[in-house]
């Protein structure tokens, strides 16, 4: 009788938690490259990260933007916000606790994973 109490909250804790929360991070890594190849730098939530490479941008239910201060190269890149595929796995087998959580800790969307800013 114990063990069947025991084995049944195990299972609830698992199914009550987020899916994407337990296995994303708090930011997605994108490689971020440049038309022409050339080294420029961009900001994104207040940080400044040199491109071409890999960017870290924090997981948030927004759209984002890459700014860049180049002359040469478009200021603004849209960075637009994407479900992640642990997201449904956990609507589907975690229900409406797992899918809240991963709502409410914003580790259920990510962004492109390549961006190209356009320059000269």
């Amino acid at each position: 009788m114990k063990l069947k109490v025991i084995l049944t909250l195990a299972i609830a804790t698992i199914f009550a938690s987020g899916c994407s929360t337990i296995l994303t991070d708090d930011t997605h890594k994108m490689n971020v490259s440049t038309s022409n190849g050339k080294k420029i730098d961009v900001e994104v939530d207040g940080n400044i990260q040199t491109v071409p490479g890999i960017v870290s941008v924090k997981k948030e239910n927004k759209d984002k933007i890459l700014i860049t201060k180049d002359a040469a190269c478009t200021s603004n890149t849209a960075l637009n916000k994407e479900v992640e595929t642990t997201f449904f796995v956990n609507l589907l087998s975690g229900g409406v606790f797992g899918s809240s959580t991963d709502y409410g800790t914003d580790k259920m969307w990510k962004y492109q994973d390549s961006v190209t800013i356009s320059c000269n």
